[in-house]
């Protein structure tokens, strides 16, 4: 089964940058995109005038209007929507179970502030089985790629390979389908010695010190990834420092930062993970956050 782009939409200015990204995104990889908005009657007990039939026509002008302008910047993308009779957070969860990833907006707050997730949208990136892009509207002044095609794709990679399959997987499929290169970032910092075991030491040994044994790691984590994408142009960054602060610092003019989240079976529940959440709030490009085991 062909899984579709899928967009959220709610009327908002972010919700309609995501589906047109969404739209740019599905017309590169020749794939169907799908817009829907979360929509449950839920009357409430209070003694006011509420029509159900005029909140369901609302909730359908909310579709209807974001479909129009997707066909009109995309009129040779398949589009299909779809009224979600749940609460946001789960509705969006399992449109996502069905897609090839999740496309939601984000609002804005400003160069000094960054922009801040709604809290549906940070619930949802958590738990999330699927990638989630986020997407804000960006503003005339503000700098930054004019679309999806441009600008390179910045990934950051940590662990070993298996660890950041998924994450690498998702960046380089998505330069090869726009034509634009891979840089993939790596950050590394300087815990007590009593965190190092023996074999990481004699191994940081081997490779010259601590800097050459983090490069050498993002070079076996890239190598597979290199093979399989020979046309994809890769640069490999390697810095000391945290891994949000890195990779903001490098991912100016991004097409797309791409960052991993961590599934926890943790009671307390999934979290985003300090690096996707710096990533999230502050960077002007749309950010794919992809979770990975």
């Amino acid at each position: 089964m062909t899984r579709a782009i899928t967009a959220g939409v709610d009327g908002s200015p972010e919700s309609l940058a995501a589906a047109s990204w969404a739209a740019r995104e599905a017309a590169l990889r020749g794939l169907p995109l799908r817009l829907v908005h979360a929509w449950l009657w839920q009357p409430l007990d209070v003694p006011l005038v509420q029509d159900r039939e005029a909140e369901a026509r609302r909730a359908q002008a909310v579709l209807d209007e974001a479909e129009a302008e997707v066909r009109r910047l995309h009129p040779d993308v398949l589009v299909t929507t779809g009224i979600l009779s749940d609460t946001p957070v789960p509705a969006l969860l399992e449109a996502a179970e069905q897609a090839e990833m999740l496309v939601l907006g984000s609002r804005g707050h400003g160069a000094v502030l960054g922009f801040l997730l709604g809290s549906y949208g940070q619930q949802v990136i958590a738990a999330s089985k699927r990638p989630v892009v986020s997407v804000r509207a960006r503003r005339e002044e503000e700098p930054g790629p004019a679309g999806a095609e441009a600008g390179e794709i910045v990934v950051g990679q940590q662990g070993g390979r298996e660890e950041s399959e998924a994450v690498l997987g998702f960046a380089f499929e998505e330069a090869a389908a726009r034509g634009v290169g891979v840089r993939a970032v790596r950050a590394w910092s300087l815990p007590p010695l009593y965190a190092y075991s023996p074999g990481s030491l004699a191994l940081a040994d081997e490779a010259g010190g601590l800097e050459p044994f983090e490069r050498k790691a993002l070079a076996d984590a890239l190598a597979p990834w290199r093979e399989r994408y020979p046309d994809v142009p890769v640069k490999e960054h390697v810095e000391l420092g945290s891994g949000g602060q890195v990779l903001l610092s490098v991912a100016t003019g991004a097409g797309l930062v791409v960052v991993g989240r961590r599934v926890r079976h943790a009671p307390f529940g999934p979290r985003i993970g300090s690096v996707a959440h710096a990533v999230l709030h502050h960077s002007p490009s749309p950010v794919a956050v992809v979770p990975h085991e």
